[in-house]
């Protein structure tokens, strides 16, 4: 057998071996003993084919397995935005305490989305973005007070 030339080399090995065999509905009607469900599928006998549904071992009953049918209906989760690049710099350039604090609900927002808590990290980002938007508030206000003050002082200074 040559190599493909589109074979993905990465692949893992146990993905190259055959799968099961599919299944096949060849009974048409349920021997004695099988189960037939009410969801249309036909139950699979394991074990030694008998005359009365004995299993591998004379005296021993055959294993009837229907097929599992999983239903799952979980919604696409986007992960909310944790504002950690925003608590970083209000932390280090508008106002230390409020920045720690949105940092902390930031870190507490990207664990909630990796865990997939969607409620709490709905609430986490809220409260890092409210205290990240108070931070720079007042960073702002400081900023312009020291720049009035600043003119304020060396204009009394200047004058004759």
């Amino acid at each position: 057998m040559e190599p493909q030339e589109d074979w993905n080399t990465s692949e893992k090995s146990k993905l190259l071996q055959p799968g099961p065999p599919p299944y096949q509905d060849h009974l048409r009607q349920p021997p004695p003993g099988n189960f037939q469900s009410t969801s249309g599928y036909q139950a699979q006998q394991y074990g030694a084919p008998g005359p009365y549904g004995q299993g591998p071992y004379p005296g021993h009953a055959a294993v009837t397995v229907q097929p599992a049918v999983y239903v799952t209906s979980t919604p696409l989760v986007y992960p909310l935005p944790d504002y950690l690049g925003y608590s970083i710099f209000t932390t280090l350039c508008c106002c230390l305490p409020l920045g720690i604090a949105a940092l902390v609900f930031s870190v507490n927002t990207r664990n909630a989305n990796m865990s997939g808590q969607q409620q709490l990290a709905e609430r986490n980002s809220k409260m890092a973005f409210t205290l990240n938007n108070i931070a720079l508030g007042i960073g702002i206000v400081v900023l312009v007070l020291y720049v009035t003050l600043i003119v304020v002082h060396n204009k009394q200074h200047s004058d004759p």
